[in-house]
């Protein structure tokens, strides 16, 4: 009985060991350099232009609304497409983004979709027409 309650423990004691990994906590710092890291990216995946339609929520809870017109190393420029006005928003006060503009894949794919559906129409007159 000894031996097994010893063994049982044993195996628990290796498998805890083996299967746990260490986790690296990183500085609140790092977490919010990488974060604006990813807006930077996003914001310049979204391009500039009126057709750069965001919505952007800062961590002051305010929210701005508009196009992005110039897009920075450390910050980019929202402009109200109702009253024009331009605001500077540094990447690092962003808590949220929400684009408004198609990918590159979804314009093609609206495309052979508009193409496909001409076709058909085509296909459908010629037989029936």
């Amino acid at each position: 009985m000894y031996k097994t309650v010893l063994s049982l423990a044993w195996v628990t004691l290796v498998l805890g060991y083996v299967t746990v990994q260490p986790v690296y906590a990183g500085s609140t710092e790092d977490k919010q350099a990488r974060y604006a890291e990813k807006i930077r990216a996003g914001i310049a995946r979204l391009g500039t232009g009126e057709q750069a339609r965001v919505r952007v929520k800062l961590r002051d809870k305010t929210q701005v609304d508009g196009y992005v017109s110039k897009a920075a190393e450390q910050d980019f420029v929202v402009v109200s497409a109702k009253t024009g006005a331009a605001t500077r928003v540094p990447y690092a006060q962003v808590k949220q983004v929400q684009g408004n503009n198609l990918s590159t894949g979804a314009k093609i794919a609206i495309g052979l979709g508009v193409l496909a559906a001409i076709l058909a129409l085509l296909l459908f007159l010629e037989n029936y027409g």
